[in-house]
């Protein structure tokens, strides 16, 4: 069954009738103790609220001022009912798409569907006369835990109750240490009435496939009502091609179109996602078409490499270096997110260079309108199922409900092209290692078997993982298959550690607890202090560790700036937070820069995560406000498609690495500066460079030079002769950067000097713009205002030379509405605020 129909993705035909009515408005939800009322006979007359549908009771409690978010109840753990008034005549099918978790079905009293699983859609034949009561309850959860099943070999400590793995819920809300104890419980998923219209559409199943070098687009259509096959002839039509379609029997027509020379659905980074649009056309009396959305080709491919012990991705034949980060939720407490805001954490991810976002395992299967939303945006998906951490049952019973899931799941989205790989769950494997089991007794047919064949059956043209991580001696081996990397971060890694251990695709690194603006901690959080208890609670921690991720972030503070975290931070707490916003910022585009240059071992790596669950230093590069914190502005600095990197080699010197991952050659100058002081030239050099498409070239800094100089300070012959390399790559008709990079010989962040640092603000068409200028190198530019965002912040500032920042307006969400949008601040006329560096004395204030 496809939910095509009833989400924000999806097409409208010129006549809306043809479509499922949402029935998402007029419900009511009331929560009642456990067991209290077994049928809607039971109910309480008193207590009801106002509730969206899709959504959960967390909204409607969070709607009606009742959801302290910060300690919310165990909602999992009563009972709720919904319920709502249905009118009509007739004979008429409703679907529900999805009812988290242990879900009951009544009309007029009488119970018609018991439903176990979160996951999975039901469809529901009634007969109306007039009106009829549709009452939905949600059961606690107990004795679902309580039920017995066969034995765990292991048991995770990332999740409460563990008990869990029985039951087919989300893993959200039972997280303690990261995720906040928002339960999901309530029809999250549409529930629609399909139309009673002479052509309704029952279930949409669209799929592309590529052959040799055409496009081929196979539809098959399922109506409400029979039609009379002679009288009512169909076509579809892809762009510009057209085919007929055949009538299988009365209800069903099916048939394919064939786009001869099919122009390529690509990554963002790589060329254009092209999408095609798809048209049906029923040639009745009426004539009409009706828009069915669009399609994309690609081909998916894995590389394994010379050994077999790789893992990366060809799309359309050509290697891509998949970069990204991990999804959590738009909305925890809805489990969805409207379209602004996911276009807006879209908009963010793809302008930062990002081509992948993987949903976990631990999170829930996204709505159609993301997975469309990542075709259009030109974003690859790596999708877990549903399943993390456990050793998960074996009967029956279970296996049935993860077939219908599964299938399910594939049957709706088999129709992206975004969606790239399909994988078996995460962490289950390298659970079992963790706890010592041998390789013979960690294995899951759930996952080697079943779901691998699931994903051959339903989507062949995506890539099938087992687990997450997977593939050497030891699941979570960093240099076989694919691994889960947190040496640099969680483990304390050097950053040297990144090249030893040769890791060939990260599907989650680099965890920090990333420290978000002053505005959000000073509005969403309401503190600025470290050891504040709101502070403390936002900061994950692993369950069971003596440490926390922000103890993480100070290791590297000290480490790599040579600065004492816990002493700055009572003498200078605004300055702790400024250097512990930067070397995030350094540590991502440094560990990046290693995994992209030429010769590396990495096919891909995906940050832990995107957005943050909460306000606080979380783990997202995204804050729970919807602002980016200096760890995606420090990605954004490594991950674009033309870009320059620079690794620091030792006795070697420095390299220079230039990536083109575009769909045509570049041609352009290479420029080398060594400064002293921050403003002195010591040494320089420029070249013409040229680099076919979808290449690497490496250059070595002391080549392009053609004397010796000691770039990275490693043979130490008296002090220091500089303290910054800038290399630029410019366009040479133009004298455009198009990329830029800095190395510093030594990182430490004690010293600060007068930069000369100037701003003016200027208003242009598209709207405000900073121009900034230093007289001396200024490292880590940031702007603060509070009612605009620089579309580039966290950026080293080379000097005498002006840079422009766009500005644009704090986009505020209204979130709490059913058509929740983000608006543009319209409080202040011009902005005004300060722009920062860390090796400034002092800001510089504007406006």
């Amino acid at each position: 069954m496809d939910a095509l129909t009833t989400d924000l993705a999806a097409p409208r035909a010129l006549s809306q009738d043809l479509w499922p009515q949402q029935l998402d408005t007029g419900w009511q939800c009331v929560s009642t103790p456990a067991g209290a009322c077994a049928s809607p006979a039971d109910l309480p007359a008193q207590g009801w609220l106002a509730a969206q549908v899709p959504g959960t009771v967390a909204g409607a409690r969070r709607a009606a001022g009742l959801l302290d978010i910060a300690n919310p109840p165990p909602l999992a753990f009563d009972d709720h009912w919904y319920r709502l008034t249905l009118n009509g005549t007739g004979k008429r099918r409703l679907r529900l798409h999805g009812l988290a978790t242990l879900a009951e079905v009544w009309l007029d009293g009488i119970k018609r569907i018991e439903s176990d699983s979160m996951f999975v859609a039901h469809d529901l034949d009634v007969d109306l006369h007039g009106s009829a009561t549709l009452a939905l309850c949600f059961r606690s959860l107990t004795p679902a835990l309580a039920a017995k099943r066969s034995r765990a070999r292991w048991r995770p400590r990332l999740v409460t109750p563990p008990t869990l793995r029985n039951v087919r819920t989300t893993l959200l809300g039972h997280m303690p240490g990261w995720c906040p104890s928002v339960q999901a419980v309530g029809p999250w998923r549409p529930i629609e009435m399909l139309s009673d219209a002479p052509h309704a559409f029952d279930t949409i199943d669209l799929t592309s496939r590529l052959e040799d070098d055409d496009g081929i687009v196979s539809l098959t259509l399922h109506f409400v009502h029979p039609h009379d096959v002679d009288t009512c002839p169909a076509s579809l039509k892809c762009g510009d091609c057209v085919s007929s379609l055949q009538w299988k029997d009365a209800y069903t027509l099916n048939g394919s179109v064939r786009v001869p020379h099919a122009e390529r659905w690509w990554p963002h980074t790589h060329g254009a996602p092209t999408l095609y649009p798809l048209t049906l056309q029923l040639d009745d009396e009426s004539a009409i078409s009706h828009s069915l959305g669009s399609v994309g080709f690609r081909s998916i491919e894995v590389e394994r490499g010379a050994n077999g012990m790789g893992f990366a991705l060809r799309v359309n034949g050509t290697p891509v270096f998949c970069r990204g980060a991990c999804w959590t939720s738009a909305d925890l407490v809805t489990l969805t997110g409207t379209e602004a805001q996911l276009r807006q954490t879209f908009s963010l991810a793809r302008d930062a260079g990002m081509n992948m976002l993987r949903v976990g395992g631990t999170m829930v299967y996204e709505s159609n309108a993301f997975y469309a939303l990542a075709d259009e945006y030109g974003l690859l998906v790596w999708q877990d199922f549903a399943l993390a951490n456990f050793d998960y049952p074996t009967d029956a019973d279970f296996s049935a409900s993860i077939e219908r899931e599964a299938t399910q799941f594939l049957a709706r989205t088999r129709r992206f092209a975004s969606l790239a790989v399909l994988c078996g769950g995460s962490e289950a494997d390298q659970q079992a290692a963790m706890f010592g089991l041998p390789a013979s007794m960690r294995a899951q047919p759930l996952f080697t078997e079943q779901l691998r064949a699931i994903a051959a059956r339903e989507r062949p043209d995506a890539a099938y993982v087992s687990n997450s991580p997977s593939g050497g001696a030891w699941p979570f081996s960093t240099n076989e298959g694919v691994t889960h990397y947190y040496g640099v971060g969680a483990y304390q890694r050097p950053l040297d550690d990144v090249r030893r251990a040769e890791v060939r695709f990260a599907a989650e690194c680099l965890a920090f607890a990333n420290v978000p603006d002053d505005a959000t901690l000073r509005d969403a959080l309401g503190t600025l202090h470290q050891h504040d208890p709101r502070w403390k609670a936002a900061v994950p921690r692993d369950p069971g560790a003596g440490w926390d991720f922000d103890d993480v972030r100070d290791h590297y503070l000290q480490t790599l700036y040579g600065i004492e975290p816990a002493r700055l931070r009572y003498e200078d707490p605004e300055r702790y937070l400024e250097l512990s916003r930067a070397v995030v910022a350094d540590l991502m585009g440094d560990v990046f820069a290693e995994w992209r240059r030429a010769g590396s071992t990495c096919g891909g790596a995906l940050v832990w995560q995107l957005q943050d669950l909460r306000p606080g230093a979380g783990w997202g590069l995204i804050d729970a406000t919807g602002r980016p914190k200096s760890a995606l502005h420090g990605l954004a600095r490594t991950l674009q498609p033309i870009q320059l990197v620079m690794t620091d080699e030792g006795l070697n010197g420095l390299d220079i690495h230039l990536l083109n991952e575009g769909a045509g050659p570049l041609h352009a100058q290479l420029d080398l500066v060594c400064l002293r002081e921050g403003s002195v030239k010591v040494a320089s050099a420029s070249r013409a460079v040229e680099l076919a498409r979808h290449s690497t070239l490496c250059l070595s800094a002391a080549g392009c030079l053609g004397q010796f100089f000691d770039f990275t300070h490693a043979y130490r012959f008296g002090p220091r002769a500089h303290d910054v390399t800038i290399a630029t790559l410019r366009d040479p008709a133009s004298g455009q950067i198009l990329s830029e990079a800095v190395h510093l010989p030594e990182r430490h962040a004690g010293e600060r000097h007068d930069l000369g640092l100037t701003v003016r603000v200027e208003r242009t068409a598209e709207g405000w713009q900073l121009i900034i200028e230093a007289k001396r190198f200024a490292r880590f530019v940031h702007i603060a205002d509070p009612h605009y965002r620089a579309t580039r912040d966290w950026f080293h500032l080379p000097p005498n030379r002006p840079y422009a920042v766009p500005l644009v307006p704090v986009e505020k969400l209204v979130a709490h509405a059913p058509n929740a949008v983000f608006k543009a601040d319209a409080t202040c006329a011009a902005p005004a605020g300060e722009v920062r560096a860390i090796n400034a004395i002092s800001a510089i204030f504007y406006g």
